[in-house]
């Protein structure tokens, strides 16, 4: 009965070393297993690291192999955009207060290398400063007025400066853009009052140029009338003109036209029948004057 209590005792003993051996070699694996390999998210570029050294390649999105001495750090290689806000003097010496942001992304191939000369944090350590400098730099070549409307132009001068400076490091600098541009109160109250100066100043030579414009189209009305006056007295009199030189025509016509014979001949035509009461004498001889009625 010993012998076999002790078999059994043997056997449970054994299996339970077996079952310790199988759980201590499958975390062993699990261990070397995590040690010996990565995995790079897509996106991103793994670098490898031997003690603390960089080797001088990258690893590509996917699964690697490696040996427990080694490390990898993921860096994203997508396009990042960051914001930042800033003050700037013009260069009338104006304060300027700047909202906006910048986008970028690494450099695949390079990003050894910047990891090994900045590290992870390159946008804080190194971007950021260079940013803030160009930006200030920029901005003191304008006056304020100028600022105003110069938005565009201003983000891609920084962003040329800063993509110049950044080309060394790997990071490509995609584009910087200055979204909002603010001024003192005092500044801001001076610029709209010239505005309205400006627009009031406008207003009035406009009313000015019209006034200017209606007093000469009268002054052409009146010039355009006068000469229409003119030109009809001018016609009337010619027209009065040529009907009398007709008429004095037509009268001397007449009159060469009238013989005696056509006198008497209209006369006789015209006589009713009827002598004179009274008749006169020819010539120096007088003759009674008869009354031929009685």
């Amino acid at each position: 009965m010993s012998n076999v209590n002790f078999n059994v005792n043997a056997r449970q003993k054994k299996n339970t070393v077996r079952l310790v051996v199988i759980i201590l070699a499958v975390i062993l694996l699990v261990v070397l297993g995590t040690a010996c390999t990565a995995v790079v998210p897509t996106g991103y570029t793994g670098i490898l690291t031997t003690f603390g050294r960089v080797a001088d390649y990258t690893l590509d999105a996917g699964f690697h192999l490696k040996s427990p001495f080694q490390q990898v750090i993921n860096m994203d290689n997508r396009e990042q955009k960051n914001t930042f806000a800033t003050e700037a003097f013009s260069s009338d010496i104006q304060q300027v207060n700047v909202r906006g942001s910048v986008n970028y992304n690494i450099n695949k191939t390079t990003a050894m290398n910047l990891f090994k000369d900045v590290g992870v944090s390159y946008f804080g350590t190194l971007v950021y400063p260079r940013l803030m400098e160009n930006m200030k730099a920029v901005f003191s070549k304008y006056t304020a007025e100028e600022l105003i409307s110069s938005r565009e132009q201003l983000s891609i001068q920084v962003r040329d400066n800063l993509k110049n400076e950044m080309n060394v490091y790997g990071i490509n600098i995609i584009s910087v853009s200055i979204e909002d541009i603010d001024f003192a109160d005092a500044f801001t109250d001076a610029v709209e009052a010239k505005q309205v100066a400006q627009q009031s100043k406008l207003k009035a030579e406009i009313e000015q140029a019209q006034a200017t414009m209606e007093a000469q189209q009268a002054a052409e009305r009146q010039r355009i009338q006068a000469q229409a006056d003119a030109d009809v007295a001018r016609i009337q009199a010619e027209a009065a003109q040529y009907a009398g030189e007709r008429e004095a025509e037509m009268n001397r016509k007449l009159n060469e036209s009238l013989t005696p014979e056509l006198v008497q001949y209209y006369y006789a035509q015209r006589w009713d029948g009827k002598l004179p009461t009274y008749m006169a004498g020819e010539g120096s001889t007088m003759l009674p004057i008869l009354d031929m009625g009685k």
